[in-house]
């Protein structure tokens, strides 16, 4: 282990400090914002905003790592970001912090690519699991430890916009001194959406409600915490809960779908989360313990949904379209995060801060009642040929290189047919 790791500290010590400038600076901006009196609306479009720049950044992106090499690459946006970070602490007004937004979601995707072809060149075969494992357990804490270091102060100055500064900065230095050699250029991922759709449609249109509805929380959840009277420290810790919730719940759930149709698992699990998502509308924010079990809940359904609906569209595909597929279904994941927050802006100015949950429930239940709708047109595969569960991050930091670094990604292609050849094609 520490012969594979080695070559890689720098790199993941990097990737830690990052991360958690990242999980800072995105919690501090809708939280400060709320208490600046800015919209919802205004404060959903943050959340569009950083999605938009993110998917811009994972399609061209690699044309200028390409251009002017990783390392000079990761160091100018992630300086990028540190720059944005300081200047959304000097302009606090919410047009300047939507297009800066904007501009962090674009170095953060290509940072993110990056890292994730770094961490691929550098892995074997044998070690690629442990490191893709390594590289999602520093994604879950370091973001964390960003979002809860904001109960250690007080948002109303700008000394946390400096600290997220701070850590952008201190991602550089370690790969700065690194003798590590540079990887090879970025693979690029040639998407495919209508053989994509064909493949699975209840992958494709699930998982781009899975975007809008993890967008629109992952946005306005701290809108929502603030709005109903929460401390600062119990916003954190509600954000916080909601991922290691998530990140646990990834496991029984996946081995469920391993054993019974995914598409029931799908449907049960957003069912689950619709049902929270209810709950959430009528709870008053005085009983602390009840809100935070219901948030851990929904927590569990909703961040374990995403990998389901991978593990769905692998079942109907050859093994050697796994990256093809994959990256499809991220950019649809990409384009829900992008509508989410813009949907769920007006509604809470409309309806208060509860009606965030109004989004998630339709989009969940959308997703159960097409999931089970889709069941009765199509065959279930059998057990013996679905692909094997994998848990993948719940949190929006992932990009097309990242799927190299799935160990699923370097499986030869067989010379049997796979699954997707024997079984029907869609209804």
């Amino acid at each position: 282990m520490a012969r594979n790791l080695l070559p890689i500290f720098a790199l993941l010590l990097g990737t830690a400090f990052l991360l958690a400038g990242n999980g800072l600076h995105g919690l501090l901006l809708p939280m400060r914002g709320s208490m600046e009196g800015f919209s919802s609306a205004s404060l959903g479009l943050l959340g569009t905003s950083w999605a938009s720049g993110f998917v811009l950044g994972c399609l061209l992106a690699p044309r200028l790592v390409k251009r002017i090499g990783h390392v000079r690459a990761f160091s100018a946006f992630a300086a990028g970001a540190a720059i944005v970070a300081l200047l959304t602490g000097l302009l606090v007004d919410p047009i300047a912090w939507i297009v800066l937004r904007a501009l962090t979601g674009f170095s953060m995707a290509a940072v993110f690519m990056v890292i994730e072809s770094w961490l691929n060149e550098r892995s074997t075969n044998d070690s690629r699991g442990m490191v893709f494992s390594l590289y999602m357990t520093i994604t879950y804490v370091a973001i964390v430890a960003g979002q809860m270091s904001i109960a250690t102060g007080n948002i109303s100055t700008p000394t946390f916009f400096m600290i997220a500064g701070i850590l952008y900065c201190m991602a550089l230095l370690p790969t700065a001194v690194s003798s590590a050699v540079s990887p090879s250029p970025l693979r690029e991922v040639r998407l495919d959406l209508k053989g994509l759709y064909r493949n699975s449609p209840v992958a494709c249109v699930s998982i781009f409600l899975i975007g809008v509805a993890n967008g629109a929380f992952g946005t306005l959840g701290p809108v929502f915490a603030a709005q109903v009277g929460l401390a600062e420290g119990a916003v954190a810790s509600l954000m916080s809960v909601t991922i290691f919730a998530g990140a646990v719940a990834q496991f029984p759930a996946g081995r469920l779908s391993d054993r019974v149709d995914r598409r029931y698992v799908l449907a049960a699990v957003a069912a689950l989360a619709g049902t929270v998502g209810i709950l959430m509308m009528v709870t008053v924010a005085t009983d602390l313990t009840v809100l935070f079990v219901l948030i851990a809940l929904y927590g569990a359904a909703s961040y374990t949904l995403y990998p389901i609906a991978v593990a769905h569209a692998n079942d109907f595909a050859r093994s050697e379209d796994f990256v093809k597929v994959s990256g499809g279904l991220l950019l649809l994941y990409g384009i829900g995060t992008i509508v989410g927050p813009t949907i769920g802006g007006p509604a809470m100015d409309a309806g208060g801060p509860h009606a965030i949950f109004a989004v998630t429930l339709v989009s969940h239940l959308s997703i159960a009642v097409y999931a089970i709708l889709r069941s009765r047109r199509r065959a279930a595969v059998p057990d013996a040929d679905k692909e094997a569960f994998k848990t993948l991050p719940s949190v929006r930091v992932a990009t097309q290189q990242g799927i190299h670094l799935d160990p699923r990604a370097n499986v030869e292609s067989p010379s049997e047919p796979g699954p997707s050849d024997r079984q029907s094609s869609a209804a």
